[in-house]
């Protein structure tokens, strides 16, 4: 039950004084998971206060220098421990369970974290494996290094971004894309003779 809508604007003032509170001596994972479960229990919103919630986590580490982008989303844990999810938020409100809360967090943090280290250190793998396998191209040309490197930031691309990208004619970035194909880094996904769209998928994959 969130509150009476009256009150909703000074508890929400409530909760940005204890976020900037200096005084407040929290280790600053401990205060956002206090954050966090403190928004849920106001529900300020009609929709999206689930998404408002998770996504304050990791802007507010930033914001306290923990991390330096936005790369640690609990909402993977979150959907698949659901049920102890709002179990726990609950217990908080009728029993003042604050401590189990905590816990449940910190393992979501821990455990996230932990899988982001892998999927970073395999695309780490990825990028190097690919690099060397490029750079023995014969013959050698920037271009297919250029074109890697863009698809970490744009996972997919067609002949005119390539184009344009590695300063190409279209028919040399159809043949530079083509090479890409064989060798597995990118696929077309459209099935169509022409506005063909292909995506980055070893690098997808190691999000899935």
């Amino acid at each position: 039950m969130p509150p009476l809508q009256e009150n909703v604007p000074e508890l929400m003032g409530d909760l940005e004084s204890f976020a900037h509170n200096t005084d407040l001596h929290l280790p600053p994972l401990i205060r956002v998971a206090i954050m966090h479960y403190q928004f849920e229990t106001i529900h300020p919103f009609l929709d999206g206060n689930g998404r408002i919630g998770r996504l304050m986590i990791p802007l507010y580490l930033i914001s306290s220098g923990i991390l330096k982008q936005p790369v640690l989303y609990l909402s993977d844990y979150l959907e698949r421990h659901r049920e102890e999810y709002y179990e726990r938020l609950t217990r908080v409100r009728d029993k003042n369970d604050l401590s189990g809360w905590l816990h449940f967090f910190l393992d979501g943090i821990s455990e996230t974290a932990g899988k982001g280290v892998e999927t970073f250190n395999g695309i780490l793998q990825l990028k190097q494996h690919w690099e060397a396998e490029i750079g023995s191209w014969r013959p050698r040309t920037a271009h297919g290094a250029k074109l890697f490197q863009y698809l970490f930031t744009h996972p997919w691309v067609n002949a005119a971004q390539a184009a344009e990208v590695c300063s190409v004619s279209p028919a040399t970035a159809y043949s530079l894309i083509e090479r890409f194909v064989r060798c597995g880094i990118l696929r077309e996904i459209t099935g169509a003779k022409r506005g063909e769209l292909y995506l980055f998928d070893p690098d997808l994959h190691l999000f899935r």
